[in-house]
This record gives structure tokens, sequence and C-alpha cells, in this order.
């Protein structure tokens, strides 16, 4: 259960988040609106990489600020520049390094690995320079690298704004089948197709928070 309480936040003198108050139990939940509403700053509090300056954020009872490593086993982020993600010179490398602290065994983490890359698009890519990976494949080994940890939640921040159609469809086909609780922040408003739950921030103020359809009708009525 991921929950947020009186959570607002300040950059400076400018308000980013106002008194949030959020339970979150379902598997798929979206977060939209538009720049600057306060959606990833939400988003990033899941695992502390942005502290509320008021409020708190728990994830299964655990506060991402005081217990930052213990909550981070259980939430894997993405980026939406993989290239913040990417670390290792070929993709198995990157993904290996991501269980360096779990797998001690270095054959063992080549081999986890390589099934983590076929399991998600990129079999026989192991030993293939990450950098000079496409732009889909880049986001696909950013999504590896989190997956071969087996995280509980998976905090996507505008995954696809860098993909075209088709990586696009093929990133949210898998992560319709993960076993994990997704977070998705998007302006893609057909990655929400069939999510259980969309929240709509504005000016840092949750405004509609339901199902897809009547929060994203709200949400295009908002911007008109």
């Amino acid at each position: 259960m991921i929950s947020y309480r009186a959570v607002s936040h300040r950059y400076d003198d400018r308000t980013v988040l106002d008194d949030v108050t959020l339970s979150l139990p379902e598997a798929r939940v979206g977060f939209v609106g538009a720049n600057g509403s306060g959606k990833s700053t939400l988003a990033r509090m899941v695992n502390g990489l942005v502290r509320p300056t008021h409020g708190e954020v728990r994830v299964d009872g655990l506060d991402p600020t005081s217990d930052g490593a213990a909550v981070r086993r259980r939430v894997g982020f993405v980026f939406t520049n993989p290239d913040s993600q990417i670390v290792m010179p070929t993709a198995g490398e990157d993904v290996a390094f991501s269980l360096r602290r779990t797998v001690k065994d270095r054959a063992e983490r080549a081999a986890r690995a390589a099934e983590v890359l076929a399991a998600h698009g990129l079999e026989g890519y192991a030993d293939h320079p990450a950098h000079q990976l496409s732009g889909g494949q880049k986001q696909l080994l950013a999504l590896c690298g989190m997956l071969a940890l087996d995280p509980d939640v998976l905090v996507c921040d505008e995954p696809t704004t860098l993909l075209d159609l088709r990586n696009t469809r093929r990133f949210a086909d898998i992560l319709a089948g993960l076993r994990q609780q997704v977070l998705l922040v998007t302006h893609d408003l057909d990655l929400l197709a069939g999510f259980d739950r969309v929240v709509v921030l504005d000016g840092g103020v949750v405004v509609a928070d339901d199902a897809p359809g009547p929060a994203i009708r709200y949400y295009r009525e908002l911007v008109g």
C-alpha cells in the first residue's frame, strides 16, 4: 500500500504540491496533469527521490526518507530518458549491475540478466553496446534493469515520451503483463486504457480521482 497524508512540497517560494492525501492499493494507477502540475514530484516521493516539505509518504508502512534502503528494495523507478539509467557498456552488463548486491556470483548474474532481457524483448542483446541500442530498446533495457530486482512497485515517469508509436505500444504491453503494482506518470492518455485508477493534478492539487474514463474526460475538459 502506498499512501500520502497531507503531503505538500515547495521549491524555494513555489508550491508544487499542496495538501495531497491519497491511498493507492490498486494495481495500475496513472497520474496525469499539465507540465508543472506536481505529478512527477508526487511519483518521485514513492522511493525518496523527492522529500515532502510537509506531510508523510508511506510504502507498506515504511518512510522513503528514513527507510530509504528498504523502500528502494520494494520500488523500482523508470525515468523518461533511459540514458540517465544506463551505466554499463553492454546491455547484459547493465542489467547484471542491478543485481550486484543480491547475486554475488558473476556467472549467475550474467545468466539472470540474459533471462530478463529475453523475457522483455531483448533476447540476444546481452553483448550489444548499451548506448548503441535504439531509443525503444534503451527504454526496455532500463526497464529490465529494474525488473531484474523483482520490486513490488514500479514507478514510471513519462517512460514513452521519447519513443515512437511501435515502441510505446511494446512498452505498454509489457507493463500490462507485470505482476508489480505500476504507477505511471504520462501525457499519453491512451496508455491508461485498462488502468484501475487515474489521478488528475492541477497546480499541485488533486482535482479528479476516478476510473480512467471519467478522470480523463475531466482532464480533457480542464485543459480544453
